[in-house]
């Protein structure tokens, strides 16, 4: 599994790759690249939720060492953090790139470079974050990349809110898909990212990645080079629809490759909504890792974690 070769390489040489391209392309025109479907004519800069015309913009890109373990391994993973998105969530820790749209309007010639230049810093894949409302620009980059060598996994790294006609487009091409699961309930949706149908979309939208790359599989240096793994932020107030997202995860797949995450802090507007406006606790966390293990998800991000407050749980005074 170490000398694998992505699957976009035989793509791109058999002229598949090209002819997805144009398909996605095409989308732009009237646009319906994700759920909401705005339709605005992107090929001539107009724009919809995302705020995104024809060129892609990137806000930052590096060798990152914070993603999950399998993606960073000794050289890190090369994300591009593209800007805006299609999601409207108001405790976004990225508001100022996602909300705001910090960064440069780039094309495709530039986003081949940015890939090419991480691999050279030795990258262990090239990891797209929130790419769901820029897969014509990322495709189209795609071609020149690989003529100068690109030969890395692709990953991508979404919110979740995606639509299967799309990523039916990535189908072969894209290696690695790293989804949030964010809620399960359609009112918190609507209440905390602007869209009741986030639930449906991103059940769909993961059983689709799953269909194409299955579970994640990792190389003899510890390196993911296929295959779906989820993100779940934990929110607070949120435990029972982490239950029902991990039960859901588990029936698609027990061995399903699952970061159960710590990190939600109130940023940009959620101090106006009470009950995310503070951290989440400890307590909270720990039930949440204990809800994943309970569904049956047997390949978790903090298992380590896990056996130590499996063991914890065991003494009288806990």
């Amino acid at each position: 599994m170490k000398n694998r070769k992505p699957s976009y390489i035989a793509l791109h040489k058999s002229g598949e790759l090209k002819k997805q391209v144009q398909k996605a392309h095409k989308l732009l025109e009237q646009c319906t690249l994700c759920p909401r479907k705005c339709k605005a004519n992107r090929l001539q800069d107009e724009t919809g939720f995302c705020k995104t015309g024809l060129k892609a913009r990137v806000a930052s890109y590096n060798a990152h060492f914070g993603e999950e373990d399998p993606l960073v391994g000794s050289s890190g993973s090369g994300t591009i953090f593209f800007s805006f998105c299609n999601l409207g969530c108001v405790f976004c820790q990225n508001y100022t790139i996602s909300h705001h749209g910090e960064g440069i309007d780039i094309d495709s010639g530039q986003l081949a470079a940015i890939m090419v230049s991480l691999q050279k810093q030795g990258c262990h894949n090239i990891n797209f974050v929130t790419p769901s409302h820029v897969v014509p620009q990322i495709l189209s980059a795609l071609p020149i990349a690989i003529e100068k060598g690109l030969s890395v996994p692709l990953v991508y790294n979404s919110s979740g809110y995606d639509s299967v006609d799309t990523l039916r487009l990535l189908d072969g091409i894209i290696d690695i898909y790293m989804p949030d699961f964010k809620f399960w309930d359609k009112n918190t949706a609507k209440k905390y990212a602007k869209t009741s149908d986030y639930p449906e979309r991103a059940r769909n939208a993961i059983q689709e990645m799953y269909r194409q790359v299955g579970n994640l599989k990792i190389d003899s240096n510890g390196i993911a080079v296929s295959g779906v793994l989820i993100r779940h932020l934990v929110v607070p107030g949120g435990l029972s629809e982490t239950k029902e997202i991990m039960e859901f995860l588990a029936k698609l797949s027990p061995e399903i490759y699952v970061n159960v995450m710590e990190q939600y802090r109130p940023c940009h507007k959620a101090s106006d909504y009470p009950l995310i406006a503070r951290p989440l606790t400890q307590n909270e966390y720990e039930e949440a890792l204990f809800a994943a293990r309970n569904a049956g998800l047997m390949r978790l991000e903090q298992d380590g974690l896990l056996r130590l407050l499996e063991k914890l749980e065991s003494f009288p005074d806990r």
